[in-house]
């Protein structure tokens, strides 16, 4: 639980994360965008001072960031193994990934591939006795699967595109947690 504490007290202010969320370099908007969808760091889990949680994820190659708003419980399930927390017990996510590893069952890597209505969509790709098999999947689920399983995240550039277009981050700083 004391650990639990120390991973709520971190304490990052979202004056550097948000106001990063949609900033770009005009010298990096004009650098052509590679092919398919590009691989993400999930860059941490912030609230805000009315208790929204979102999760940011920047671009490895042109280093653009998408802030998904997400749940507690889903804040949750991403911050505790991105700061090397272990819960007493498993969570959701921990205990599917053991269930897979008795199945045979490996998680490959993550796709957010779009935006809809405000929803963000992700795909999960697993590979089960050497073959490829795609679920649908929340990508705050998704996310907190793929940073256990140490599989890469990556985003379609339409999600990034479209999450640019999305009414303002929220104006005052958060925590990260």
């Amino acid at each position: 639980m004391r650990e639990l504490r120390r991973a709520g007290r971190l304490a990052l202010v979202l004056v550097l994360a948000l106001p990063l969320a949609g900033a770009r370099n005009p010298a990096e908007s004009a650098a052509p965008l590679g092919p398919g969808p590009q691989e993400v760091g999930v860059v941490g889990v912030f609230s805000d001072a009315h208790g929204q949680h979102g999760v940011l994820l920047e671009g490895k190659r042109d280093k653009r960031r998408v802030l998904m708003v997400i749940g507690t419980a889903e804040a949750t399930a991403i911050a505790l193994p991105l700061d090397h927390i272990t819960p007493p017990r498993p969570l959701t996510h921990d205990l599917f990934l053991t269930l897979f590893g008795r199945l045979k069952v490996s998680v490959s890597k993550v796709v957010i591939t779009d935006l809809r209505n405000n929803t963000y969509y992700a795909t999960l790709y697993l590979t089960v006795d050497g073959a490829p098999m795609e679920l649908d999947s929340r990508p705050s689920d998704a996310i907190a699967l793929a940073i256990r399983a140490n599989a890469p995240v990556f985003a379609e550039e339409r999600v990034f595109e479209k999450s640019e277009l999305l009414p303002g981050n929220p104006a005052e700083p958060g925590e990260r947690i």
